[in-house]
């Protein structure tokens, strides 16, 4: 299942690991082992923050696209739950529609 994964990165330790040197490694380790569709960086609630589209094949894969940036940067992540237009189409809006209108 196709999901936006979106993260937040609390000052420290990112400051620490910018100033060391290590924040690109660890980024880009990370991205090659969870090998997003895309990745984005951005500012995010004022603090450092990321987008990232992935697929689950299962709710059990949540840890493995979190816990790096949980354990590298404390950060607070969120997944969200995606559909494409033709996804949407196949939802049935307008039985929904009928049903509960």
């Amino acid at each position: 299942m196709k999901m936006l994964l979106t993260a937040e990165f609390p000052p420290e330790p990112f400051n620490s690991l910018v100033r060391n040197g290590k924040v690109g490694q660890i980024i880009g380790s990370i991205l090659e082992t969870l090998k997003p569709e895309t990745a984005y960086f951005t500012e995010q609630n004022g603090t450092r923050g990321g987008f990232f589209i992935v697929d689950l094949n299962s709710p059990s894969d949540v840890p493995f696209y979190a816990e790096p940036f949980f354990l590298n940067f404390q950060a607070t992540c969120k997944f969200r739950v995606l559909m494409s237009p033709e996804d949407l189409q196949k939802a049935g809006l307008e039985e929904l529609g009928k049903k509960w209108a």
